[in-house]
């Protein structure tokens, strides 16, 4: 657990019989030279007291969001900046709800909704409540918030009835929480280099041609490669997403811009071409805004193929991922994209549903290798934040196996 040593980590504990587990928890971080702080909610001080909380984490107990004791020391804001991550153990069925909504009207729940870290929940409840349609989806929801779930396990509950939601064991929750710093620590020191959004092609100065990406999939991916460590530079097209400020966003414009930017910010080990960047530009670019006529005629140019170009740059990233944005025969379309750009993959969707794809906060995804000996995988149309964290994934493993 050399990983989780002397880490700051803020628990949250929600009301349920699971509760008492908390205390164990606390008392093996401690041992680990961790500080611990905690928020104990109105539902959980019906199970643990704030006394044999603080005598354990050496810590004050916070449970008030109206405490002016509480804001004077440290408001939630700053609870939530203080730790390096935030456990839910034991998270009930109702917290689960709460942040599903993003509601936030207890000290527990705002800190949830005011952090900029890492949201590790573990839920514990009832098998039934497990089960239920609403509570499923609720985790759905919080998982696309990229909130981390751990557990629950299987087993007999306080209840009389087997089956899962049994809180997970600590040591269990112990080694998932080493394992996530292991991760981070060992991404330091790769650079990630990801492009999204849209291009902006002038045909005079207050005209442009452009397309309908808003850039929600390269956002989520940088944010995902940064939540994993990685030193992560976002070259976005014009958008109105927010980024990460620890995050290095480069705004552009153009496909030019674009490309440039990338360069001076090459080498990186992981190249991410999100961005729909525009395929044409005007030939003759008009320095003046042109007038109505009758008739306008433009003449096109190819434009600079940014994927193509640094797949075949001599400071060419470790591994180069293009994406392809198709409204038919994507298998084939793909596979000969990934032949002609000289990239590592290609991650292709199709943009004619309506569900998945520009403006939509929904994707499906194909992922096509150049290594052959890799098969050719589908991610389920999911979240893009779930879908990001799901191209990371085999980003990190890649990586590992060069």
């Amino acid at each position: 657990m050399k990983f989780l040593e002397k880490k700051r980590i803020l628990i949250i504990i929600s009301g349920g019989i699971a509760a008492y587990k908390s205390l164990d928890l606390i008392r093996s971080l401690t041992k680990l030279q961790c500080e611990v702080k905690t928020i104990l909610t109105k539902g959980g001080a019906e199970f643990v007291t704030p006394l044999s909380i603080s005598s354990l984490s050496k810590n004050k107990v916070y449970s008030d969001i109206y405490s002016a004791e509480n804001e004077s020391e440290m408001d939630h804001i700053s609870l939530s900046r203080w730790a390096d991550l935030i456990l839910i153990a034991p998270a009930t069925s109702n917290i689960i709800a709460k942040m599903s909504q993003g509601i936030s009207d207890d000290l527990a729940t705002t800190v949830v909704q005011a952090s900029n870290k890492n949201i590790f929940v573990c839920p514990a409840m009832n098998v039934r409540m497990w089960e239920h349609a609403s509570n499923r989806q609720n985790l759905e929801k919080i998982k696309s918030y990229n909130y981390r779930v751990i557990g629950p396990f299987s087993g007999e509950m306080a209840c009389g009835e087997y089956g899962d939601g049994r809180l997970a064991d600590i040591e269990y929750i112990l080694k998932e929480l080493d394992n996530f710093f292991k991760f981070k620590s060992s991404n330091k020191k790769l650079r990630a280099i990801v492009t999204a959004g849209p291009t902006q092609e002038y045909i005079d100065p207050v005209r442009y041609i452009s397309n309908r990406s808003s850039g929600k999939q390269g956002y989520e991916i940088a944010k995902s490669l940064f939540n994993n460590g990685f030193d992560t530079t976002l070259i976005s097209g014009p958008s109105r997403l927010a980024s990460n400020p620890n995050i290095n966003l480069l705004r552009v414009n153009t496909a030019e811009e674009m490309y440039k930017k990338t360069v001076e910010n090459l080498p990186c080990d992981v190249a991410i071409f999100c961005a729909a960047v525009g395929d044409f530009k005007v030939k003759n670019l008009s320095k003046d805004k042109i007038k109505k006529n009758n008739v306008l005629k433009l003449n096109f140019e190819k434009n600079i193929d940014i994927l193509e170009l640094i797949s075949k740059n001599n400071n060419k990233p470790k591994l180069v991922i293009g994406f392809s944005a198709e409204t038919s025969n994507l298998h084939s379309n793909s596979k000969k994209k990934l032949q002609n750009k000289g990239c590592d993959w290609i991650i292709a969707n199709d943009v004619s549903k309506n569900d998945i794809g520009f403006d939509s906060d929904f994707n499906e995804v194909a992922i096509f290798y150049k290594n052959e000996n890799i098969s050719d995988e589908i991610i389920s149309k999911n979240y893009k934040s779930v879908v990001a964290d799901e191209i990371v994934k085999r980003v990190i493993n890649q990586l590992n196996l060069i």
